[in-house]
């Protein structure tokens, strides 16, 4: 595998590195791994800090600014960030108004925020928890007890961190947070295998004209593996798993990710035909989001997220943001 790395040892320090000189809104510790607001603590505001393993970016450390998240964790590759990391971030950014942890379900994200919380709470650091478990494709997995946290956690992140710069307390922030994942389902394809610095190849064996449909973000696997099928057959799959779930009354944020390695040529043409999946479903589209936000390192496939939204959500969703990733309305 051709790799744009120096040495496996170094990938997530040289990444961070890059990222301090690519935006100097930010404060990047690459020693210690917190990425921070430059700006904070702000003021009179509750701070939301996430994280989780690198190799899904921009989630987390492209969505730390006005309007989102306050701080993020990265870890190694596939890997949890430590629970030092986190308290490290929660102390960075706390302004007396309490902290929300934003947490996907994978067991060691699970444990270490766990530990994170207590831990802030010893220092006085008020701190409250949202678990992401958005995946429809299974209900457990390599990784998980429940459902995987896959791109709600984008979802989640905006719409709280709309809600804290509008001045909410952190339980009310705490409650939008907790009403976006429970109105949020995904449901991911793979056409290929991703591939880890550390390993130097595939993670999991997927052979030339097969897909898997309903893979995990680190390439756990899915509901089953087929013959490879048409850009319009993977979003009648897709869309209908998740509407399946979710069954939404209202109109819906909608979300068609890449997985890292998936063009937008490709992407764009996907999301035309789940347009058509739920126009014809009689959904009602209200915002869109197109192109690579939760990846897995090489990966090529794409998933599908969806969020009822309310007027409260959709106010939020269009309040400014500006992060490195995601940014509108400045």
């Amino acid at each position: 595998m051709k790799m744009l790395i120096n040495v496996a040892e170094t990938v997530v320090a040289d990444a961070l590195r890059g990222m301090a000189a690519a935006h100097p809104e930010l404060t990047v510790d690459v020693e210690n791994r917190v990425i921070v607001r430059r700006d904070a603590p702000v003021a009179d505001k509750v701070a939301l800090v996430s994280g989780g393993g690198s190799g899904h970016e921009p989630l987390h450390g492209g969505f730390v600014g006005p309007g989102m998240l306050s701080a993020a964790c990265p870890g190694e590759v596939f890997t949890s960030p430590v629970p030092d990391q986190m308290v490290r971030a929660a102390a960075a950014v706390d302004s007396g108004r309490g902290v929300l942890f934003v947490v996907k379900n994978y067991t060691g994200d699970v444990l270490n925020f766990d530990m994170a919380a207590e831990l802030a709470e010893d220092e006085g650091i008020q701190v409250a928890k949202v678990l992401v478990n958005d995946d429809v494709a299974v209900t457990d997995s390599l990784y998980t007890a429940g459902r995987r946290g896959t791109g709600a956690t984008l979802f989640v992140e905006k719409l709280a961190g709309a809600a804290a710069d509008e001045g909410m307390p952190l339980e009310r922030v705490e409650a939008v947070a907790r009403r976006v994942n429970d109105r949020a389902r995904s449901f991911g394809v793979a056409l290929s295998a991703c591939s880890t610095p550390a390993k130097g190849g595939p993670t999991f064996d997927l052979p030339d004209g097969e897909l898997e449909l309903g893979v995990g973000i680190h390439g756990e696997p899915g509901r089953e593996r087929r013959a490879m099928m048409t850009s319009r057959e993977i979003a009648d799959f897709a869309v209908d798993a998740v509407l399946d779930d979710l069954q939404p009354r209202n109109p819906v944020l909608l979300l068609v990710n890449g997985m890292g390695a998936t063009p937008l040529l490709e992407l764009y043409g996907f999301h035309a035909e789940v347009q058509r999946v739920l126009a014809e479903r009689d959904v009602a589209v209200a915002r869109v989001l197109v192109g690579n936000y939760v990846t897995s390192l090489d990966m090529a496939g794409a998933s599908v997220t969806l969020c009822e939204a309310d007027e409260e959500l959709l106010r939020l969703w269009d309040a400014p943001v500006r992060t490195p990733a995601l940014r509108w309305g400045v």
